[in-house]
């Protein structure tokens, strides 16, 4: 599993027809720290992500093991949107503020 930050969409009038009705994402692939680094790829968006939304992506055949993909030519998946990252004792990201 890698965290990445959605940061683009992407539209494809023709494809396979075994995508059809999936969402395709660009991630910018994140260190563990949350800091983004030159990496990026287009996941099939399984969880309903946005763009600018820290996600949890799988690629290979466990993209292929997520819900409803057993069919789908993916080798990228987001499986999770992040509500907080804990790195080395300190949070460095959080989805919705403290009160």
């Amino acid at each position: 599993m890698e965290l990445g930050k959605v940061v683009g969409t992407v539209v494809a009038t023709v494809k396979d027809k075994k995508l059809s009705g999936s969402k395709l994402l660009v991630v910018n692939l994140v260190s563990a720290d949350g800091k983004p680094t030159a990496g990026h790829v287009v996941a099939i968006d399984t969880v309903g992500a946005g763009v600018g939304e820290l996600v949890l992506i799988v690629r290979g055949s466990s993209a292929r093991q997520a819900l409803n993909m057993e069919t789908v030519p993916t080798d990228t998946a987001i499986i999770a949107i992040i509500d907080t990252l804990e790195y080395e004792g300190k949070i460095v990201f959080q989805k919705y503020a403290a009160d």
